[in-house]
């Protein structure tokens, strides 16, 4: 249980030194601190740790990035993930005073933090980078295979952020129009990579809050990653969902903050959340609370299942109008 804060304290150090940006070819400890201007013995020692967690491997005293490091650590790849990782490291920090929050409580009057227009563009920036390194595969990987799928003409990505995924599912299908559905700030990272891929005269925006907004109509897929957390009322916005579809439309949520066993697991989500919870925030549900409101707003059926990803074990729920 010790070993964990070391691996994380390498990789975050790698990723703040850029020091996967010259291993993509065998290259010597040397050659690395000069390139990086670090103590080249320190060095050395620095990247045999990082080779005893398999982000690099040595060979005949020369390092080079492991596949994996190779696609989502080197800064210059689409699916670079590091800055990502390091935002999600910070927001941490509050565990630093973790014996003291747990023995005085939150601070008081725990606020909701307010973000600009910039710090939701730079987040939809580093979402897409995820959802190039993996998230969008799965996304499509389950629409498609719906048996509805190829009747599909017109989805809504809702809460879509950057809208990779949205693009992706309707670059799979022949026919679909697509429309990604965020905050106003977000949906201008959208229409970037919805120009990058080429995408135009099948991909639209709309910006708006869901939880008062409008979300348009006529839709026969719905999908959802992650987003319904933000819902002011649950009930609510999934009735909106349900109004927007088409007679036997399709609701596909993706959801990670569905807790289980008294709400002690999965591990990576309450230990993920823990910082929140214990500054007086809310955070994290009972499972099911996606697929409980769909059946309350009159879905006529909900298939859940657990999905795998690497962000750990998530709810997917398939609802039909």
């Amino acid at each position: 249980m010790l070993f964990p804060p070391i691996r994380s304290k390498l990789l975050l150090t790698g990723i703040e030194l850029r020091v996967f940006d010259h291993l993509s070819i065998p290259t010597s400890a040397k050659d690395v601190a000069q390139a990086i201007a670090t103590h080249p013995r320190n060095t050395r020692f620095f990247l045999d740790g990082l080779a005893a967690m398999d982000l690099v491997k040595k060979k005949n005293g020369l390092y080079q990035n492991t596949p994996l490091a190779q696609a989502f650590l080197v800064e210059s790849n689409q699916t670079y993930v590091g800055q990502l990782l390091t935002f999600m490291a910070q927001s941490d920090s509050p565990l630093e005073d973790l014996t003291q929050l747990v023995r005085e409580g939150p601070p008081p009057k725990p606020q909701t933090p307010q973000f600009s227009e910039a710090m939701l563009e730079q987040a939809a920036l580093m979402m897409a980078n995820t959802e190039r390194a993996g998230d969008a595969q799965i996304a499509v990987n389950i629409v498609s295979k719906l048996p509805e799928f190829s009747l599909f003409r017109k989805m809504l990505d809702l809460g879509g952020g950057p809208g990779i995924i949205g693009t992706s599912i309707v670059a799979t299908h022949p026919n679909m129009s697509g429309v990604i559905f965020d905050l106003p700030p977000v949906v201008k990272v959208a229409e970037s990579f919805i120009k990058e891929y080429d995408m135009e005269d099948r991909m639209k925006v709309l910006g708006g809050d869901f939880n008062r907004d409008s979300i348009g109509e006529g839709y026969d897929l719905v999908f959802s990653s992650n987003a319904l957390q933000f819902a002011q009322d649950i009930d609510s916005v999934t009735k909106k969902i349900y109004s927007s579809l088409n007679p036997k439309g399709v609701f596909v949520s993706i959801f990670g903050f569905g807790q289980t066993h008294e709400q002690t697991k999965p591990e990576t989500l309450v230990l993920g959340l823990l910082s929140m919870v214990l500054m007086g925030r809310d955070a994290g549900v009972a499972q099911g609370y996606i697929a409980n409101s769909m059946l309350r707003v009159g879905f006529r059926s909900v298939h859940s299942q657990t999905l795998k990803t690497a962000w750990g074990s998530m709810e997917l729920d398939i609802a039909r109008k």
